[in-house]
């Protein structure tokens, strides 16, 4: 159990109160002014100091492009075909890529991750949490939403090879 008193915190709902926050099981049980301090509680005194709730990432790529890991961690674009709804990012994502450890220490928790833009219709969204070993464990929603991409990523990789799309005409025939 974890007891965050004295903060300045942002309740979203509620305004912003000077208080306490009181965390069990990882969920907060209670958020309010002179909360009582369960006596196995590691106690945070957070005087001073803004609290705010997880930030939302709602468009990322985070775990498909594993940092530093060049070709063997690319895995956001297939670029074979410009039209792969049925692709999703959950076969692709490495819950180890270091980016996920950086999202939280900026104060990340939850994401949407979605394929690149290379693709007219590039695939399905997952939102998912940032903290996890194991993808599967850190899925919220899968799917949410679908990946589509007008104007030049499609242009410019189809088009390149004398491919379809070339044009914005093309990129609409083609969702359509």
């Amino acid at each position: 159990m974890i007891f965050i008193k004295n903060g300045t915190i942002n309740t979203i709902t509620n305004g912003i109160i000077k208080g306490d926050i009181l965390v069990e099981n990882k969920k907060i049980k209670a958020i309010g002014e002179n909360l009582e301090v369960p006596q196995d509680a590691k106690i945070i005194d957070a005087e001073g100091k803004l609290v705010f709730p997880g930030f939302i990432d709602a468009h990322t790529h985070l775990g498909l492009w594993e940092d530093g890991m060049g070709f063997e961690g690319a895995d956001g674009n297939e670029e074979t075909d410009p039209i792969t709804p049925h692709l999703n990012p959950i076969d692709g994502i490495n819950p180890m890529d270091n980016t996920f450890k950086e999202a939280r220490e900026g104060g990340i928790t939850s994401v949407c991750t979605t394929p690149g833009s290379a693709n007219v219709m590039g695939g399905e969204c997952i939102a998912i949490k940032t903290y996890g070993k194991r993808i599967d464990k850190m899925v919220i929603k899968n799917p949410v939403a679908s990946k589509i991409a007008f104007g030049e990523n499609p242009k410019s990789c189809y088009g390149r090879d004398e491919k379809m799309p070339q044009t914005r005409m093309a990129i609409a025939a083609l969702l359509r």
